[in-house]
């Protein structure tokens, strides 16, 4: 499919499909768009009247033009109160457009709707996202792809000639939401961390990054305790994963991105019991899958920042060799830690990847992780939880969310929640009490940045997956946090 700017004027664009937007409660024409329901003879009055067509964010509506129209179908959609249009209005408005135009078998396409801020950029961009991440499928698994109707194959943006470049950062951006959606939804027999490891090479070849593999034994001089208890069970070797990107020109900030990457956790000899979701368990690596994917983008946009990203990639697995719980791990720092639970592994991989990330200069880091089932109980399955002592980076990552769409929500780092980690024979135990666990999480990860000014962490268990339609995503993997690192690291 192929987005394209446009100066063909609304009433002259010929072709399968075109949509208009309209604000709540101002559905009366005007201007173009009176003229253009002059031209179909009254039909866009009269689908606003037969629907009762309210213009609420997201809704359509749909009706075909008299025979011998240069245009065979109209689409509305609602774009909400007008005080409330922002990028975010017209990333949706665009997927619910795609998704209906395609329903209704559109070989072609044209849009038009309104400049957010004056900016035509900002919007070209968000109209692009919403379309491209609407009609995304992932049919790599199927003997044949179930829908063999005709596809959406070219959609014009009216109004907003001249914005190929805003038209190609989106695709851009949306080819590492793909990635990550991708890599979370394959299975565990399909994406590894031997599967991972390349995938980080194939990013490397494709965009010009730099990447280091440290294996298992370069893990063990390291002294990466934490991580290699954690890899220790598993048939297939761990992967250290160190991705560079370095502009060309003297870098303005420097700055590190880390995922958590279990390719699959069992639980370890805690193992997850009925009903715990274990058959779900391949999305584990859904921060590293964000990480790579911001990566991918990262490697077309080639902003003047260096950007590290990183990730200590394995399976929590059960078998002979499998660490005990009440085990004591010696994390890469020297910091001992009592395993009080095999489950809690992530934050264990994700201890030695700050240790290592902690001693490149950064300016800042941000983790992020599928972390805590108690992050989804607090904020639910469409937010993901911010931890930081650093106002100013909660304040980037906020604001990066905002424009991508995605939601954060700031969570408090309460100090004394650590007394529940404390541990009687090691510097701390792996898991707390049950109250407060996304928080003791936050602080358990906060023990292995010492040197790096501005830390974050990310928990982003109940964003990485819908298991429904919702916005512009399809269902299952969502590629959560890739837009908004992306978004971070261009700010």
């Amino acid at each position: 499919m192929e987005v394209r700017a446009t100066n063909t004027p609304l009433l002259e664009w010929t072709g399968d499909g075109l949509a208009v937007g309209l604000f709540e409660e101002a559905t009366e024409l005007t201007g173009d768009l009176a003229a253009l329901d002059e031209k179909f003879a009254g039909v866009l009055k009269e689908l606003i009247t037969e629907e009762d067509f309210k213009g609420k964010l997201g809704s359509t509506s749909v009706t075909r033009v008299g025979a011998g129209s240069p245009v065979r179908k109209v689409i509305l959609v609602g774009l909400g109160k007008p005080d409330t249009l922002k990028a975010e209005t017209l990333r949706r408005a665009a997927a619910a457009i795609a998704r209906l135009a395609k329903k209704q078998k559109c070989k072609t396409l044209g849009i038009s709707l309104p400049i957010v801020d004056g900016d035509p950029a900002i919007s070209a961009q968000a109209i692009t996202e919403g379309v491209q991440l609407a009609l995304y499928q992932d049919i790599r698994f199927k003997s044949e792809p179930e829908d063999k109707g005709p596809q959406l194959e070219t959609v014009d943006l009216l109004g907003l000639s001249g914005q190929e470049a805003a038209i190609e950062r989106a695709n851009q951006i949306a080819s590492g939401v793909f990635l990550a959606r991708q890599l979370v939804a394959a299975p565990a027999n399909a994406v590894t961390p031997i599967t991972m490891a390349e995938t980080a090479q194939t990013i490397a070849n494709d965009h010009g990054l730099q990447l280091q593999i440290l294996e298992q034994e370069d893990c063990e001089k390291l002294g990466m305790g934490a991580f290699l208890g954690v890899a220790q069970a598993s048939e297939i070797p761990p992967k250290f994963i160190h991705l560079t990107y370095k502009p060309l020109v003297t870098p303005k900030r420097k700055v590190a991105i880390i995922g958590k990457g279990l390719t699959f956790d069992s639980g370890g000899l805690n193992i997850k019991g009925a009903g715990s979701g274990i058959e779900t368990m391949k999305i584990d690596m859904g921060g590293a899958a964000a990480t790579l994917g911001a990566a991918k983008a990262i490697g077309q946009l080639k902003p003047d920042v260096e950007v590290h990203f990183i990730s200590a990639v394995t399976e929590n697995m059960i078998s002979g060799r499998a660490m005990h719980p009440g085990d004591i791990l010696t994390a890469s720092n020297g910091k001992t830690i009592e395993v009080n639970n095999t489950d809690a592994e992530g934050r264990l991989t994700l201890a030695d990847a700050l240790v290592y990330t902690d001693k490149l200069g950064v300016d800042a880091i941000v983790d992020l992780a599928t972390l805590t089932g108690a992050c989804v109980i607090a904020l639910g399955d469409d937010i993901a939880g911010l931890f930081t002592p650093d106002d100013n980076l909660a304040k980037q990552l906020e604001e990066a969310s905002t424009s991508a769409g995605e939601k954060l929500w700031r969570m408090p780092m309460e100090e004394k929640y650590f007394e529940g980690l404390k541990s009687g024979i090691a510097d701390m135990k792996n898991t707390g009490p049950r109250p407060g666990g996304s928080i003791t999480a936050a602080l358990f990860l906060k023990q292995f940045v010492k040197e790096t000014p501005s830390w974050a962490h990310l928990d982003i268990a109940g964003p990485v997956w819908a298991d429904k339609e919702n916005g512009y995503n399809p269902g299952g993997a969502t590629g959560f946090g890739v837009r908004t690192l992306v978004n971070w690291v261009l700010s």
